[in-house]
């Protein structure tokens, strides 16, 4: 009886196992590897592009859910389950989302510098600042934050009091309008033409108004808000005299970083309000006619490669030089740390705050910390690159030469 019992015993936990095995045989996600493919050929960079989806099975069938803006990552998905006959039920939710926007799936910076941050409260990470007139395209709303990428890619949540949201009908007018850029490092705008009359806003490099006339040596200028002001002529210049001025010289870039000296260190600052090392050399290159990528890492996989042995003789000034971990048999290339070339053997950068540093072996400011962690330098300066925006080619702000920030 009691071999019997035991033989019942052993039949019932094969099969139980049999059963288990069955079930978790089941339960295999055969999607998780398409979604994973799918992440890696069109959003293998989260700060620049969102595909955040998963598929939920459902006795034998899947239910995608997330959200992306990235239609074609999507279609691409489905290809990949049709061609495998896995069945499905798409619930993404494809971006911009047009509950809450009210069609304005557009939106301009109306504010001197707007933080932008990693999620939709002030408590959040800074991941990066848009400057007054910079286009945006808006993916959604929650509560009083907005979703929003820059013309450069950068995704991150901006608050109400930063954006002038717009249909694509009232950007197109915005955009086709003539425009101003503010030059000086710092300044304000005034109610009337006259630098003692009350303020409108703060103003920093870089800012961009729409231009409406001129008046006893003021611009007088319009917000993407619609507000008015006035802007002394010597602080300023026609955004289209500004651009077709620029020669994109080397030493145009050594000179307004040097307007910069001083500038306190801010992590995801790019602007005169303060700059973190790669935001910092992004305004450099921003106020010479260049849109350049946001982080380091980003930036040094741009232009052409100069230097990785430290023959700094080879450089030029406006040569961006990284700083990082490089990479071992266990662990990849970690790039921390970004500066710009000068000349005579010196790189300025922003460090603690905005500041000059030498490599000369020899000199008694030697940057012996850097010069340990140097990892190479690469050439944007004039180079062609997916990634390198000239505004005299293709222009964010208005119709001259490109559509950008489309849909």
């Amino acid at each position: 009886m009691k071999m019997k019992l035991n033989y019942m015993a052993i039949v019932a936990f094969l099969v139980f196992m049999s059963c288990e095995e069955k079930a978790e045989k089941d339960t295999t996600n055969e999607a998780d590897a398409f979604i994973s493919q799918v992440s890696e050929e069109y959003a293998p960079d989260s700060r620049v592009a969102l595909f955040d989806v998963e598929a939920v099975k459902k006795d034998q069938s899947y239910i995608l859910k997330g959200e992306s803006n990235l239609p074609a990552a999507v279609e691409g998905l489905k290809q990949k389950m049709t061609a495998q006959n896995l069945k499905f039920t798409d619930s993404i939710r494809m971006l911009p989302d047009n509950e809450g926007l009210e069609d304005k799936t557009m939106g301009v910076v109306k504010i001197s510098v707007a933080n932008l941050r990693d999620e939709p409260k002030h408590s959040a990470q800074l991941v990066t600042q848009a400057t007054l007139g910079m286009p945006l395209k808006v993916y959604k709303k929650q509560g009083g934050w907005y979703y929003i990428q820059t013309p450069d890619g950068y995704l991150g949540w901006v608050d109400y009091g930063g954006i002038a949201n717009k249909t694509k009908e009232e950007f197109s007018e915005w955009k086709s309008s003539e425009k101003l850029i503010y030059l000086k490092p710092f300044g304000s705008s005034h109610e009337k033409p006259d630098n003692n009359s009350q303020s409108v806003t703060d103003l920093v490099a870089g800012d961009i108004l729409e231009l409406l006339s001129e008046e006893n040596g003021f611009f007088k200028a319009i917000y993407p808000d619609g507000r008015e002001a006035f802007i002394a002529k010597a602080e300023a210049q026609p955004y289209q005299n500004w651009l077709s001025s620029l020669d994109m010289q080397k030493e145009d870039l050594v000179e307004t970083s040097k307007k910069l000296m001083g500038l306190p260190y801010l992590w995801g600052g790019t602007s005169p309000k303060g700059v973190d090392c790669s935001g910092f050399t992004k305004t450099v290159y921003f106020l010479n006619g260049m849109v350049i990528p946001r982080d380091a890492s980003q930036q040094i996989h741009t232009g052409k490669l100069v230097d990785s042995t430290k023959s700094f003789e080879n450089l030029i000034p406006g040569d961006l030089l990284f700083f990082g971990r490089p990479a071992t048999d266990s662990t990849s290339e970690r790039v921390i740390h970004v500066g710009m070339w000068i000349g005579e053997n010196r790189f300025i950068h922003s460090m603690g705050d905005v500041h000059v540093s030498t490599m000369d072996t020899t000199a008694s400011d030697f940057d012996e910390y850097n010069y340990n962690r140097y990892l190479r330098t690469k050439r944007v300066f004039n180079e062609t690159d997916d990634q390198l925006i000239y505004l005299k080619q293709k222009d964010i702000f208005t119709d001259a030469n490109s559509e950008v920030v489309s849909e």
